[in-house]
Order: structure tokens, then sequence, then C-alpha cells
């Protein structure tokens, strides 16, 4: 996709300290581009970037302005399905949830990405993200800003009917186990997406509205298909109940592994919370009002958590929603204008304050 673009590409293989090998698409930029990282949310990958096309999709501004642009993709996904000595096809491969994707994948990342100074990141990403700087602030002392859109950390206001599923979570664990191995949504469930959505493009269209909020005017339907072909691009299950276990607790914190096991891991009945007063390099929020998995309450009690918010913008588009950072028609005005701003050390006005 990037190269039929007009843009060079490169493939890059980073190792965790864990074993997972994680894959990097890049555009490269000159010798002196600043490095941006790119990070994709639940269920995404690093083409989520490029989809929009030239002239729209933000890897493609980047590289317009001539920084030197890195999309990751976090274990599990179709891009970074391996192991140094696990399989996809053994249940261990799947035992881990975004804890280990904050602690390991976004640390190998930044790491591999020696002279990095920005990073956004889209919804789990920005959440993996806390997790590193919370966890490891050695390696995010790397970075001289996060760009957070929509990010994931709290969701106890959520709108989207996908709170309603919350409650059977033994059954779908159960499920996924026996039918996928712990893969959750992977390849065989994509290919099945895409077989029905050929055919039916408004139905899948109108699903998707309602898990993520309407906004008919900003999605463009005939990027469904080329949508289609790389999302969902599958994680574990246990990252989907580390999701859960956050909308019900109403807490960021380690994953939950019950009263004995929490007992043996981390010393507590409970697991500990991610410290996000731990995180002082600058911060930029994004939000939008119609975002239906991150309410605007969220965003707020994320906003009081951390030390250097240095930005908080609301899109200034009433119908604006959770996959509109990414896919909107207007994104480079709405949302993407802004960050290359902060990005060069401009002060947009019409900064949001959260009281």
């Amino acid at each position: 996709m990037i190269r039929k673009a007009g843009y060079p590409a490169e493939v890059h293989v980073v190792m965790t300290e864990d074993g997972y090998l994680l894959t990097f698409h890049r555009i490269p930029g000159d010798n002196d581009s600043l490095p941006v990282l790119l990070q994709h949310g639940l269920l995404g990958s690093s083409a989520d970037w490029v989809v929009l096309g030239k002239d729209k999709a933000f890897a493609y501004l980047l590289a317009d302005q001539g920084y030197d642009v890195w999309l990751g993709n976090f274990r599990g996904n179709i891009y970074s399905k391996a192991h140094i000595s696990l399989s996809p096809s053994n249940l261990t491969f799947w035992d881990f949830s975004y804890n280990e994707m904050g602690i390991y994948d976004s640390s190998a990342m930044i790491t591999f990405i020696t002279n990095m100074r920005s990073q956004p990141g889209h919804s789990m990403g920005a959440n993996s993200f806390f997790i590193m700087a919370s966890e490891r602030p050695e390696i995010a002392q790397m970075v001289r800003m996060m760009i957070s859109l929509a990010p994931a950390v709290f969701t106890d206001h959520m709108q989207s009917p996908v709170q309603y599923l919350m409650p059977f979570r033994n059954e779908i664990q159960m499920a996924i186990q026996l039918f996928f191995h712990d893969e959750f949504l992977g390849d065989s469930v994509r290919f099945l997406l895409e077989d029905i959505c050929d055919q039916n493009i408004e139905f899948c269209s109108n699903i998707m509205s309602m898990i993520w909020g309407d906004d008919r005017e900003q999605f463009n339907i005939t990027l469904l298909p080329v949508i289609l072909k790389n999302i969902p691009a599958g994680t574990s299950t246990k990252t989907i109940l580390h999701f859960i276990q956050v909308f019900e607790s109403g807490k960021f914190r380690k994953y939950n592994y019950g009263r004995e096991r929490n007992l043996l891991i981390y010393n507590l009945t409970e697991p500990p919370n991610y410290n996000l007063s731990n995180i002082t390099i600058p911060i930029v929020l994004f939000y939008a009002d119609n975002d239906w998995l991150i309410d605007t309450e969220d965003v707020k009690k994320l906003y009081h958590s951390l030390p250097n918010v240095v930005d908080m913008y609301k899109v200034p588009w009433s119908k604006f929603n959770h996959v509109d950072f990414i896919w909107a028609k207007d994104a480079p005005k709405l949302v993407y204008d802004r960050i290359l701003k902060i990005m060069k050390g401009e002060n947009p006005k019409n900064v949001t304050s959260m009281e």
C-alpha cells in the first residue's frame, strides 16, 4: 500500500525481551529526519495509518513533512504473529494482555528507534504507552512527546453496545479458547467478514457505526473493502479480558488473575494500579464528543491523573467518533494539522481546559 502510494517502504523486525517478534513498516526519511512512531489501537495494525491514501493518511502527511515514519504492530496481530520459540497454535503464545504490550512491545519499539523524539498513538496504542511510561520511565525518557488520540485508559462511561457483552466474559473466553485457541478476531474471522461485507457493504458500515459512533459524513464507505483486508487484525483473548476488567472496576491497573494468583504474582490480593503520576514527559490528549468507546468523562479522568498534559483538544466536529481519528475524510484538517503544529513546537490556539 505504501509503495503503491509512491513512497519508499521498509520492513524491520524487533524482538521483545520475552521473545515476540514485532514487525515495523517504515517510510524512511533523511539521515537527520525526526523519527515518529505511529501505534495502532485494539484489533488494528500498521495499515490503519495509510488506509486513507495519499494526501490524507497521517503516515503520508508526516512523510511529506520530512519525518522518519515508523508504523508499529503489537504482538499477536497479523504482522507480529511470531515468537522465537512459541507457535501461535500454542496457547502460551496468547498468554498476554496490553500489560505486556506496554512493558515489552512499546519498550522494544522505542529502544529500537534509538533517536525517536515523538510518538502519536491511537486508543490502545496510547494505553500501552502509558503502561510503559509508568512502569519503565527510563524508556519513556527517549520520547520527547506523547500524542494520544482517544486514549483507551479509562472506559467507565462507555456508550457503545459493546458494554452489554461485558457480563458474558466467561462464556466469551470459553468459546474463543475452544474454537480459536485464545486468538481473538484473527485471520479466519477477518476473511469471513471480508466475504460477508463484499456483498453487504451498507449493512457492515451500519454495524461498525453502532460500535464506535455514527458519523456517516466523515466515513468514506468505498474504503471499507480496503479496511477489511487489514481489520480486525487480531489480538489475544486476555487483552479483551483486561479491557473488560478496567471497564468493570473503573481502575487502570494490572491484570487480575484472582485472589490466589494475585498473591503469588503481585504479593497483593488485588492487582496494583499503574502509577500515571510517574509519567513526566509532555502529553497531548485528543478526544471527541461522539466517541462511543472513550467518553469525554473518561478523558477528563485521565487528564486529572497525568502531571504534564500540555494540550487538551476536543475535535471540533460534533459527530466525530473513535475511528474518525484514522479514517475520517477530514481527519487532516480536524486532527492532523494540529498535531503537526504541536510537533513543530508551535502553540495552537483553542486548548481545552478540563476542570
